[in-house]
């Protein structure tokens, strides 16, 4: 399994704008194969810096998602969205694997 982490430079000004795009990839995603964890959305802090988090099996599966996800047709509306409203500044994936398991209970002293 590994994880895919987008990291978002968002306008600081359209945050409900990203709340939406969050929403449409939270029907699109697990429709087309990944298992979504969530999108996070600035809070406390930057107020630019925004998050999408999933799990998905392999590269090889990661390739398949990305075909489906380019011919679902929210999947479509969303990225045609993002051109309209111009919210992402830019975005960068990075590709993990868990390496802390299996975590150790914590001890309550």
């Amino acid at each position: 399994m590994i994880t895919c982490i987008i990291r978002y430079d968002i306008e600081p000004t359209q945050h409900e704008d990203f709340a939406k795009y969050a929403r449409n990839w939270g029907q699109s995603i697990p429709r087309c194969g990944a298992k979504l964890i969530g999108y996070f959305a600035p809070y406390e802090g930057s107020s630019t810096l925004a998050y999408g988090i999933y799990n998905i099996e392999s590269l090889a599966a990661y390739e398949q998602y990305r075909r489906r996800l380019a011919s679902d047709p929210l999947g479509r509306e969303n990225y045609a969205f993002t051109q309209e409203r111009k919210f992402i500044r830019r975005e960068e994936r990075t590709f993990t694997i868990l390496v802390s398991s299996p975590h150790t209970p914590e001890v309550n002293t």
